[in-house]
């Protein structure tokens, strides 16, 4: 049983402890799982709208290509580039103001006397668009490092790769190329600090720095080879937003526009108001400018700490240092809901802790509990054994003699031939006892039910019972009623029952050898018949007054007491009693003693 204990504890119940303590340590950590995975899924939401960001941008750039086209192809007189200005903005409203360069440095339109928009348009864009001095443009980081380590490997800067996207380009007769390294010390950080990247220490620096870097480079340059691209540069700190289209029947005349800034807001607010239903009641999404200051919100009159998003994401080189910010509409439900889930998940570890603790009880009780009947087996077997080993040696030891023919007294003859019979009934009745255990526990116990007489059936039995008794030197008293009392029963089971009573009534005895059997008819509260065997024996000990009806126990073992037993005989008397509706009990008698007491129900007449 120890083995069996230390391999169970060791194989099953160790390891689930220290599987249920490694699950309470991993609680500590669903605030910041719960965390991740917000940070995660919103975090994709604004990838997403920066994104759509960028496409409407690059739209607007296709669009501005589209329309230089449609009005060359309406230019019969060729005065487009003059006019260009002018007939831009009549066909195309995102324009805040149109102008034509050419490579060479002369600026055609807009003239500087067209309207007081475009003098100052030329005052701040003219020695730029000249290419007589270089403007900070922005653009990504990684593609400027990446055009660095190019241009640095490359032996003729005319060779330089051009930078492959439609926001920035970097012509390939460049005649200064861009010193990428002091670029990138300019990339500044960003305007705002979300919370998520503030709050994970393992997260590189460089979350905390803009993605895009301001460089110095003449428009030649950002023009290059490429026949589209969009500048986003800043003038007295106002963002500027210029798109150009080189068509191709004039490759040395670039058609450009400054869009307007109010206009690219309009658009951007459609996608911000176009946020998922599902979420609209659990955040809120903003547009930041380069001033962290909200452009547009998906929820009107909501205000917080700004620069504090839960997570962003910048729109990219069109709108530098512009983001797509989300907030938490109510920080204290993500901590409630963690709360929550380590509560529910602690009470469900603890619950699975309490099942295996109780399934590993209920495991050590019924391994205990077959322990005990693997020796009570081995215990029947022994008993068994005993018990038929004695009546075969008093019937083969008076067989002998009688048949030898060494008695010769008659008395003494029909002395040994009662012996032989009585240890006959004996070895029938144990061997009985036995087959109708095993057929009970494979079920296959069938009953013959009729209605019988306890009356006449105690009667019998009594009276074949009472010549073994009496020849023992047992006194056998008998209390009957005279009216028949009748039961549905198979007669051999019931007899069996009786006859295994008292058997066990002569066994347990010792000295004060006298027996009852008593039938008696009750009423309350049905009527039942009630059959009672009686002895002055010692009685059972305290403690076994229901174990003695569990199979193979017995509270005297008869190698060690002499009373004959296989254990088997009250737990069949009890097992046919139940099977007809009836019972069998204890109870201890008043002098000394037991009563066993086996009950019926009468059939209603």
């Amino acid at each position: 049983m120890k083995k069996v204990a230390l391999v169970f504890i060791a194989a099953v119940f160790l390891p689930s402890l220290v599987l249920a303590w490694l699950a309470v340590r991993s609680l500590r950590d669903q605030q910041f799982v719960i965390e991740r995975q917000q940070s995660l899924l919103y975090q994709q939401v604004t990838d997403g709208l920066a994104k759509d960001a960028e496409n409407v941008l690059a739209e607007m750039q296709h669009q501005f290509g589209q329309q230089v086209e449609a009005l060359l192809a309406e230019d019969k007189t060729r005065t487009l580039p003059t006019s260009f200005n002018d007939r831009l903005r009549t066909n195309w409203s995102i324009s805040e103001i149109g102008f034509v360069v050419t490579l060479e440095g002369n600026i055609l339109c807009p003239t500087p006397y067209a309207s007081p928009t475009a003098r100052t348009f030329r005052e701040q864009n003219s020695k730029f668009l000249c290419n007589s001095e270089s403007a900070e443009v922005y653009w990504n980081a990684s593609k400027l490092n990446n055009l660095g380590k190019n241009y640095s490997n490359s032996s003729q800067p005319e060779q330089q790769p051009q930078l492959g996207n439609n926001f920035l380009n970097l012509g390939q007769n460049s005649s200064s190329p861009v010193d990428y390294k002091n670029t990138l010390k300019s990339q500044g950080m960003r305007n705002v600090m979300p919370q998520q990247q503030a709050s994970q220490q393992n997260e590189s620096d460089s979350q905390l720095y803009s993605k895009v870097s301001a460089s110095e480079a003449e428009f030649r340059q950002l023009v290059g080879d490429a026949t589209e691209g969009t500048i986003a540069r800043f003038v007295d700190n106002r963002l500027n937003v210029l798109v150009w289209y080189r068509p191709p029947g004039t490759p040395q005349m670039i058609f450009g526009s400054q869009l307007s800034l109010l206009r690219i807001k309009q658009e951007l607010k459609t996608i911000i108001d176009h946020l998922e239903p599902a979420l609209r009641d659990e955040i809120a999404v903003a547009l930041l400018d380069d001033n962290a200051r909200p452009v547009t919100t998906s929820r009107e009159k909501f205000q917080t700490v700004w620069k504090r998003p839960f997570v962003a994401t910048e729109v990219g080189e069109a709108l530098p240092h512009w983001e797509i910010a989300v907030y938490l509409l109510d920080p204290a439900k993500m901590s409630q809901s963690a709360r929550t889930l380590k509560l529910t998940l602690g009470l469900l570890i603890a619950v699975l802790v309490c099942a295996i603790g109780f399934g590993s009880l209920l495991i050590v009780t019924d391994l205990r509990r077959q322990l005990a009947v693997a020796r009570k087996k081995t215990d029947f077997v022994s008993n068994v054994s005993h018990e038929l080993k004695t009546p075969l040696t008093s019937i083969r030891m008076f067989s002998e003699l009688l048949a030898e023919g060494r008695i010769a007294d008659p008395v003494k003859q029909r002395s040994y031939l009662h012996i032989i019979t009585a240890e006959a009934a004996r070895l029938t009745r144990l061997i009985n006892n036995v087959l109708d255990f095993s057929r009970m526990e494979r079920g296959e116990k069938k009953y013959s039910i009729q209605k019988l007489d306890l009356l006449e059936l105690i009667t019998e039995l009594a009276g074949n019972y009472r010549h073994h008794l009496e020849a023992n030197h047992f006194q056998l008293n008998s209390s009957l009623p005279d009216a028949p009392v009748f039961v549905n029963g198979d007669r051999d089971a019931l007899a069996q029952v009786i006859v295994n009573l008292l058997s066990n009534a002569e066994k347990y005895s010792a000295e004060n050898k006298e027996v009852s059997i008593i039938l008696d008819r009750k009423e309350e509260p049905l009527p039942y018949a009630e059959i009672q065997i009686l002895d002055r024996g010692i009685g059972v000990p305290k403690g076994s007054e229901d174990k003695i009806f569990e199979q193979f126990y017995r509270a005297h073992d008869s190698l060690g007491s002499g009373i004959q037993g296989s254990g088997l005989g009250l737990t069949l008397a009890r097992q046919i009693a139940r099977a007809h509706g009836g019972d069998v009990i204890n109870q201890s008698r008043e002098g000394g003693g037991s009563c066993f007491t086996l009950r019926l129900p009468i059939i209603q007449e």
